[in-house]
């Protein structure tokens, strides 16, 4: 369950900075 919550965690992190390079660019 951990590993899920940070699997989760992490996809959201990297989720996030995909919206934000779109935004840039």
């Amino acid at each position: 369950m951990y590993i899920l919550d940070l699997l989760i965690s992490f996809m959201f992190i990297f989720l996030l900075i995909i919206f934000v390079l779109v935004g840039v660019a």
